[in-house]
């Protein structure tokens, strides 16, 4: 029998690696890139552990060469989903009652795994179908995918160890148990990591799952399911369902084992899951665990005591990195006009410095953004701004579709704090900024406060101490992660637990 009590403890951060020119990583990497870019994967659903090819297919290419096709794909139908549903209940029978250490043996397995194997394989994945260039990639594919499975093991080893008091003649316990159907897990295309997250997690504690990966990032979640399996996790407990994610939702959301929904992606998608839910609610055996992290208008508000190269600095990074498609991302900023005209010098001096190009290419800071409907979209916002009497472009606004979906750093400037790129989330490089009077400082921070929806990330800067905590304190419920002096990207598992309330979720706090 075996009756050890294993430990364990916080772990650190796993490093980043630098790729510099000849180093083994980088060698290794660039063999992977080429190999993948040279192979046109035939991607199947997995089922049961069974590759299922359902006839109904898609493509991925290089959104940075959009004409370089990567894979084929199959999509999962109605009949698919039911299938899963299945196989993640037959699954369920054991995993629910597998040792939760060896739960947990097997996903520091999968930590181990991409921190060697695999981890040339994610990141040139993550690189060529999702365009992030090598750092971007090895903060993501790697790293925070690596931290999530340690830290998760720590993290749930706290929850299990969290247990009542026992009285003088009885012992009271606590049992954890997984839930008693299966959790459709929706993730996204901009991090490999939060699409693993949203599967696992909720594996490590037992739990089933349907997993609908983004198109977009299909490749590099297709690596993972082989990740999965080679690590030990048995067939069925995660289903891969590339597809239509209305057909998946709908079907998924009729059966009566639905029982929760892992989710990051758009507000209006998962208020469409939400009401679904609801409208189930009578036929299913639990009431379903709802967890989401959707959009935002992430903000940097500059007192008029700021540093101006730290602004610049943050502005520029925390709006342009992975070409805006960061859920925190730098979207809107509230500047003193005393502090804008340095602060707009400054950053026009990084875009003169930094190239765009593809992700091949180490020294591209800049590389395409998703797909062609976010290209237009973004389009749309950029055509808006150079019509506009309200508003101009300052910086950039260039755009190229030919080849690769690429658009330039861009800074819209307006003298409209309810502009319509101030408000609406574009997930893309545009940055947009208001010039306030530096003797407006709080009708200002009121403008921050009220303007969006969301409340998903943001940051103040100031070097008067009492001001800014002033300002911290106003701005309370407009951002669920708050940086000051800082721009409002970079979360680290372990170090800033991450999510957003108001419209941007239900402030879970993963990574924590």
């Amino acid at each position: 029998m075996n009756n050890a009590v294993i430990q364990f403890p916080l772990p650190q951060n796993e490093p980043v690696k630098a790729y510099l020119k000849g180093s083994p990583e980088r060698v290794a990497l660039e063999a992977e890139l080429e190999r993948q870019y040279n192979t046109v994967l035939d991607i199947p659903l997995i089922i049961g552990g069974k590759e299922i090819r359902a006839g109904n297919t898609g493509k991925v290419v290089c959104p940075h060469e959009h004409g370089h096709v990567l894979a084929t794909f199959h999509k999962a139908g109605e009949k698919e989903v039911k299938m899963a549903i299945d196989a993640a209940m037959k699954a369920r029978e054991e995993w629910s009652r597998t040792p939760w250490t060896t739960r947990a043996a097997i996903v520091l397995k999968c930590a181990e795994l991409l921190a060697t194997k695999y981890r040339p394989i994610m990141n040139a994945a993550c690189m060529l179908g999702q365009s992030k260039n090598f750092y971007q990639a090895e903060i993501d594919s790697a790293c925070e995918t690596i931290d999530f499975f340690r830290y998760n093991v720590h993290y749930a080893s706290k929850i299990y160890s969290m247990q009542p008091k026992n009285g003088a003649t009885f012992l009271d316990q606590t049992e954890y148990r997984p839930l008693e159907g299966f959790i459709l897990a929706v993730t996204p295309f901009n991090f490999t990591s939060i699409a693993s997250n949203l599967c696992m997690t909720p594996v490590l504690m037992g739990n089933v799952a349907l997993w609908k990966p983004s198109t977009t990032a299909t490749l590099s979640n297709y690596y993972l399911m082989q990740l999965y399996k080679e690590a030990g996790l048995p067939d069925g407990v995660i289903n891969f369902l590339p597809g239509s994610g209305a057909l998946i939702g709908e079907v998924a959301t009729s059966s009566k084992w639905f029982s929760g929904i892992h989710f990051t992606g758009s507000t209006a998608t998962f208020k469409t899951l939400w009401k679904q839910a609801c409208a189930n609610l009578d036929a299913y055996v639990s009431y379903p665990r709802l967890v989401g992290e959707t959009g935002g208008k992430d903000f940097i508000f500059v007192h008029p005591s700021a540093d101006v190269q730290a602004v610049a600095t943050a502005a520029f990074c925390g709006a342009f990195e992975f070409q805006g498609q960061k859920c925190s991302a730098a979207s809107r900023m509230y500047i003193p006009k005393s502090l804008w005209p340095a602060v707009l010098k400054q950053m026009k001096q990084f875009a003169s410095e930094v190239k765009m190009g593809t992700v091949m290419d180490p020294g591209n800071f800049i590389n395409a953004v998703i797909d062609e409907k976010s290209w237009d979209n973004i389009d749309g916002y950029l055509r808006y701004a150079e019509q506009s009497k309200d508003a101009k472009i300052v910086l950039g606004g260039g755009r190229d579709k030919s080849v690769g979906y690429f658009v330039e750093p861009t800074v819209i400037e307006t003298t409209d704090p309810h502009f319509k790129s101030m408000e609406e989330e574009i997930f893309g490089p545009v940055l947009t900024v208001y010039p306030y009077d530096d003797d407006k400082v709080w009708e200002a921070v009121k403008l921050c406060d009220t303007t969006s929806p969301y409340g998903l990330t943001g940051s103040v800067f100031g070097l008067d101490r009492l001001e800014v905590e002033k300002i911290s304190e106003a701005l309370s419920y407009a951002a669920g992660n708050f940086y000051i002096n800082d721009k409002p990207t970079g979360a680290v598992v372990g170090m800033q637990p991450f999510g957003g309330a108001r419209a941007s979720g239900t402030n879970d706090k993963a990574g924590g």
